[in-house]
């Protein structure tokens, strides 16, 4: 398994396309969402796409995004592995991957509700209440920022 982390102007048009695909094949066609899945967010110059493949030019197994909130704090989103990879804790790698990048600042997102344990697992707590989004249900979820000290 290869992890892959890149800013939107590292990545070769190929690679873009597979992973944007991946997205579109688990929000809007899978979880029947029509939403804008091109957020405008992924060219954003701090903007981290990690992805996970068994090669480099092989479809990604997995994916999330890094961003930066306004107020400094990282946001995970866009978390999604292919239907065929479920169940092998990529999701997990991928994640804690994030994490590492992220570093000492705090981290945000936003969870479908049935994945809340499984990001509480990763020490995010929830926020606030459950909301719908595109019929979905969500919670928002918030991790602390890490120091050096805390992840010993």
């Amino acid at each position: 398994m290869e992890l892959h982390i890149a800013l939107f102007e590292q990545l070769d048009i190929a690679t873009l396309y597979r992973l944007l695909r991946l997205r579109v094949d688990v929000f809007v066609v899978e979880q029947h969402c029509a939403y804008p899945e091109l957020d405008g967010r992924d060219a954003e110059p701090d903007a981290a796409h990690l992805w996970l493949t068994d090669g480099d030019n092989s479809a990604p197994l997995g994916y999330l995004r890094v961003l930066t909130e306004p107020d400094g704090a990282a946001r995970i989103g866009r978390v999604a592995v292919a239907p065929a990879a479920r169940g092998a804790g990529f999701a997990r790698q991928l994640v804690t991957a994030a994490l590492t990048h992220i570093g000492e600042r705090a981290c945000v997102l936003d969870s479908q509700a049935n994945l809340v344990e499984f990001y509480r697992s990763l020490g995010f707590e929830v926020t606030g209440p459950e909301y719908l989004e595109d019929g979905i249900p969500h919670v928002p979820m918030w991790r602390a920022g890490r120091s050096a000290v805390d992840e010993e």
